[in-house]
């Protein structure tokens, strides 16, 4: 019918079609997202095959956050095709949430079994301060909505109501601990955004479970293990949050945090793609 939005999965699957074709590469095995800060550790992740521009792939936006790339990167790690997005979309954007997990979504169509979603979190943990990076064992979507809303999914995927009870594979949060015994895991909480929280919604997460905080990924997540993708989760502790810093929260200071532990998250990164 004229005016029909485009169905989010006919969208994703022409996205997962393009792939080889920007990249040059036919198949890939793993997908990473790299959140604020996370893409200064971009090139040290393995051997770059190919690069592009993440708007090259169709629905794809740019982004538009500072600390995110608008790039694509193919890249070989052990054996395996790595696909490397250097940012997402996010809701706060003003993006729907199937654009935001668009990237995502396209990446385990065209094959990617394995999906490594990484940000930017401020800590409910005072002994969790900024350069420590966290596994995400578990998740509170607070964000409003969810991808699996509007019509049901083609015939051709499961339906809508995804099991999400081993939602960050613990298998996978097993390997990382193989790189990094120290790891710390916790719940992250997923915000709406555009704002940094207040104290009293600290307060509100602490009491429901929360030990970490951001603006993104629990819709990616939420998408990629619909479509049966095994998933890790890290967050990299860039501040604390609303309450308990020292000083205000500021995205320049999210952004000096990623840079100084650039070297840490890239050999975790690299760790455990070395060990899938």
């Amino acid at each position: 019918m004229a005016g029909t939005a485009p169905d989010p999965f006919d969208a994703a699957e022409e996205a997962a079609a393009a792939l080889g074709r920007i990249t040059g590469v036919d198949h890939h095995d793993v997908a990473v997202v790299l959140g604020s800060g996370w893409a200064e550790a971009a090139g040290s992740i393995g051997e770059v095959v190919a690069t592009a521009s993440m708007d090259d792939l169709p629905g794809l936006p740019a982004p538009t956050v500072g600390g995110h790339r608008g790039e694509l990167w193919s890249m070989r790690v052990a054996g395996r095709a790595v696909l490397v997005l250097g940012g997402r979309s996010h809701l706060y954007e003003g993006h729907g949430p199937d654009v935001v997990v668009h990237g995502v979504r396209a990446a385990v169509i065209a094959g990617c079994t394995t999906v490594l979603l990484t940000n930017a979190a401020g800590s409910l943990r005072p002994e969790w301060g900024p350069g420590t990076p966290v596994l995400i064992s578990d998740q509170l979507n607070l964000s409003g909505t969810t991808p699996m809303g509007g019509p049901p999914p083609p015939d051709r995927f499961d339906g809508r109501f995804a099991d999400m009870t081993d939602l960050y594979s613990p298998h996978l949060r097993e390997v990382a601990r193989m790189v990094d015994a120290d790891l710390p895991e916790g719940v992250y909480a997923g915000m709406l955004g555009g704002a940094y929280e207040t104290p009293a919604e600290i307060r509100m997460l602490q009491t429901l479970g929360a030990d970490l905080v951001g603006m993104s990924t629990v819709l990616e997540a939420i998408a990629a293990r619909h479509l049966g993708a095994s998933l890790l989760g890290v967050s990299l502790v860039t501040n604390l949050a609303a309450g308990m810093a020292p000083a205000k929260l500021d995205h320049a200071d999210v952004l000096e945090a990623g840079r100084a532990a650039r070297g840490r998250v890239a050999e975790l990164l690299r760790g455990v793609l070395e060990q899938l």
